[in-house]
């Protein structure tokens, strides 16, 4: 410490020279990928610009782990050099295969019960997303069953949900609160998230979205409904640490541009950092505001203007698209490479909700991302890792293949990460491991 004088610590005798440095002892090994993509660099900042499509890229590459955190990573005769192996030592010959972190998932709203099966056919009959809303549906549809079913019940919906995502190679993901709008529900729901992680593989980062929508008993009185959210859930939500973050929906048919500052700053006075559903259907300013108040990140951005991207790209704060939203809703994707251009930071999410994007895919998302957001493969990866992990504040520990990480890694069944988007619609994982341990193995 600088101005502190340390006495120096001497031994007794002299400490003999070992003939050979000790190797660090595996007990996971993986062996001879044909692409390795260990997403390794300069990861205390988001990636933007060129190096969101640093993939690290090693051919013939290994990842050996201890303990579920990474020893080391790299080609394979380097790595069979550094680490010894021992007979529990689990092995994975990983040729024409694929290895990359385990994909980030940074906007779910995993936690709700109750089906939209009437809404999917009056969407397939033409009407829109307002329209349904209007007469009754949409987020107020989920509400009500979400409201009735016990925190045991939306447990076990839940758990299914995640047994589908790690499946699909996503080993950490944010899961929203949102579907009880009240304060006894969204603490429902928000403990439920909790229960969820220790008891499940996929590690949750949860989010306090209590203003999502106005629920019926507030209809006409949405700024009392605010009040709510910001003198009366959040000091709830904060005393029992349920969240990391804050969040609002700030579009037309939900909260204006105003009421969605008064929730955001809300929270920031609570200890929580700011997320806000932004510019989805409408440009309402929300990307502009997101900028305004640093929130860690402004999410959908389908509407989003000029100035508020611009804004965004000045304050750090990344862009978080869905394009399965887009696709479902059939709406116009997120300008990707304008938020680029702008040298602005990019992850990619699946946006899992019951209404507006009922896929828990993360490949499904990269592949929309390629398809229809234009971005290279190389980028969406990227933006599904390392990115989609700063964007809920866990790249410390995940997002990318490097010593000292949790050993959070996804196999995948082919040989070029550029045939990543012609996976579009099926799922490309063989093996999922968490924290050292095969979680999911297809063989």
């Amino acid at each position: 410490m600088h101005g502190v004088t340390q006495t120096p610590c001497f031994a007794p005798f002299p400490v003999p020279r070992l003939p050979f440095p000790m190797k660090l002892v595996a007990d996971l090994l993986i062996v001879h990928a044909a692409q390795l993509l260990t997403i390794a660099g300069s990861n205390d900042l988001p990636r933007s610009g060129r190096a969101l499509a640093d993939l690290g890229l090693v051919e013939d590459g290994a990842v050996a782990a201890s303990d579920g955190v990474i020893i080391a990573a790299g080609p394979t005769a380097q790595v069979l050099d550094e680490v010894a192996t021992r007979n529990e030592t689990t092995t994975i010959d990983a040729r024409r295969r694929i290895v990359l972190p385990g994909f980030v998932d940074p906007h779910t709203h995993l936690v709700f019960a109750g089906s939209r099966a009437d809404e999917f056919e009056m969407r397939l009959a033409g009407a829109s997303y307002v329209e349904i809303a209007a007469r009754g549906g949409g987020i107020l549809s989920t509400m009500r069953a979400t409201r009735a079913a016990s925190e045991d019940d939306l447990i076990a919906l839940a758990r299914v949900r995640l047994d589908g995502m790690l499946a699909h190679g996503t080993t950490t993901a944010e899961a929203k609160s949102g579907y009880g709008l009240s304060l006894e529900d969204e603490l429902k729901c928000l403990r439920a998230v909790h229960r969820l992680s220790a008891m499940h593989e996929v590690d949750l980062v949860p989010t306090f979205l209590g203003a999502h929508a106005i629920p019926p008993e507030y209809r006409d009185d949405a700024d009392g409904y605010i009040r709510l959210v910001s003198d009366e859930m959040l000091p709830a939500v904060v005393e029992e640490d349920l969240a990391e973050f804050c969040d609002v929906f700030c579009d037309a048919g939900a909260f204006t541009l105003e009421q969605s500052r008064a929730v955001l700053l809300a929270g920031q006075d609570a200890g929580l950092d700011a997320k806000i559903h932004a510019d989805e259907l409408s440009d309402q300013g929300g990307a502009r505001l997101a900028a305004e108040v640093e929130a860690i990140s402004a999410d959908h951005l389908l509407r989003a203007s000029e100035d508020g991207l611009r804004a965004m790209a000045r304050s750090g704060t990344m862009a978080v698209l869905l394009p399965a939203t887009a696709l479902f809703l059939g709406l116009p994707y997120a300008d990707a490479r304008r938020i680029i251009d702008l040298d602005g930071s990019i992850a990619i999410g699946t946006d899992f909700n019951p209404g507006t994007s009922p896929t828990y895919s993360m490949p499904m998302a990269v592949a929309l991302a390629c398809l229809g957001m234009k971005l290279t493969p190389a980028e969406a990866v990227v933006a599904a890792t390392i990115n989609a992990a700063h964007a809920i504040g866990m790249a410390e520990e995940v997002g990318s293949l490097e010593p000292g990480k949790a050993a959070d890694i996804a196999i995948i069944e082919m040989d070029d990460y550029r045939l990543l988007p012609v996976s579009f619609g099926v799922n490309p994982v063989q093996t999922v491991i968490k924290r050292g341990r095969v979680a999911i193995g297809r063989d």
